[in-house]
């Protein structure tokens, strides 16, 4: 077979570029890392690695809605703790202005607190989240959502929660109105309260006795005192019970349809009281409103302060659940982060890992293959050195 001298160049170049380019593949391989640099390189693999890196582009941002939130409920938490000890301080002023030898001014002076921790309280209902919102915002607000009106305290917005835009439902805001204006009234089943109270009688909380026997009716207690008997009567929504005209002992437990209460002092004819169900309105500033006032009042009886004292302390200790209670919620949301943040991390490794073993590069097979390509290009090299030597006028002379 004749071979040209130009076929010979041919095949040499060609030879020469193959090799160059398999080196170049190899090379940008090795200062990539990676074996698959183009969907070309290996379709299959290719789209393995485009799955697996949506899939990590999703995880981390769901780790990042899930910091969020987290940073939304530690804040939150926080807040209801440092509101929870500015009730108990409140709790303890109360219980303080129970003592028979205080004075009025003495009472004045425990007044002025509460009015001082009623304003801590506030500023904590509003207080920022550090992104241009606030904690207790509900579902949104763009300014302090709690105003104090002449009214009361009245929130602005929507009651509820912002959840995070996540394939998990975590909140990124607190329910405002759930946590600080609808605690339950009274001893959570029914409230009770003086309505006329001349004399020195006053009413405790109550309990329930018979839940069976709960009618769900409001009640009233009226006193009448005629030749130094102290008789009572129990209405029910304005009509007669099986309570009627009998004789009052201080201290005695009245029951009716399975409702319990004691009413302890002397009443005055024409004293009353009501018993109504409970209901989730109680405000944790009125509540502390109501107890100033009353505690700015001059020249109460005995009866009255214990009555004043009595209703506000079971009013704090509602008030102070209710915030108990959002706290847990919070912190049983910072627990289940936890176990997001556990599950998204090992998705995205997963992920990573998926998309490693798509497109990563051996290393150690691809430097060897670079040396074997590199010692061949050499050896082609100089085959192309001699070849370009074949020439008729070399061997001339």
């Amino acid at each position: 077979m004749r071979l040209s001298t130009a076929h010979s160049y041919e095949a040499a170049i060609a030879n020469l570029q193959r090799r160059q380019s398999e080196m170049a593949e190899s090379q940008l391989q090795l200062s990539s890392g990676k074996r698959v640099n183009r969907a070309s390189d290996d379709p299959t693999a290719a789209a393995r690695a485009e799955r697996a890196l949506a899939l990590e582009a999703r995880s981390t941002a769901s780790q990042r809605a899930v910091e969020a939130s987290r940073n939304a409920m530690q804040l939150g938490e926080s807040a209801l703790g440092d509101a929870g000890e500015l009730l108990q301080q409140a709790r303890e002023k109360l219980v303080a202005a129970g003592n028979a030898t205080y004075s009025d001014a003495e009472r004045r002076s425990l007044a002025l607190a509460l009015r001082e921790t009623r304003k801590q309280l506030f500023a904590i209902a509003n207080r920022p989240d550090g992104a241009g919102g606030y904690l207790f915002a509900g579902q949104g607000s763009s300014s302090p959502p709690f105003v104090d009106t002449p009214g009361g305290v009245e929130f602005r917005g929507t009651g509820g929660q912002i959840d995070v835009a996540s394939g998990e439902s975590l909140p990124v805001t607190l329910d405002g109105p759930a946590t600080w204006l609808q605690a339950r009234t009274g001893n959570g089943v029914f409230e009770t309260r003086a309505l006329t109270q001349n004399g020195s009688a006053w009413i405790d909380s109550g309990r329930v006795s018979d839940p069976t026997a709960l009618s769900g009716g409001a009640y009233t207690v009226d006193f009448s005192v005629s030749g130094g008997v102290t008789t009572y009567t129990v209405l029910r929504d304005g009509n007669p019970t099986a309570l009627s005209d009998v004789p009052y002992e201080s201290g005695r437990a009245i029951e009716v349809e399975g409702l319990s209460f004691t009413i302890s002092g002397a009443p005055a004819d024409g004293d009353g009281f009501a018993i109504a169900p409970s209901s989730a309105t109680l405000n944790v500033f009125a509540v502390l409103d109501a107890a100033a006032a009353a505690l700015e009042t001059p020249l109460l009886n005995s009866g009255q302060i214990s009555q004043v004292v009595n209703s506000s302390l079971r009013d704090v200790d509602a008030v102070l659940g209710r915030l108990q209670q959002q706290r847990a919620l919070a912190g049983e949301t910072l627990n289940r982060i936890d176990g997001i943040e556990s599950r998204l991390a090992a998705l995205k490794l997963g992920a990573q890992t998926e998309r490693s073993n798509a497109e990563d590069l051996d290393m150690v097979e691809a430097i060897s293959r670079f040396q074997n390509q590199q010692s061949g290009y050499d050896a082609a090299l100089k085959s192309y050195a001699m070849v370009q030597r074949l020439s008729l006028f070399d061997h001339i002379g």
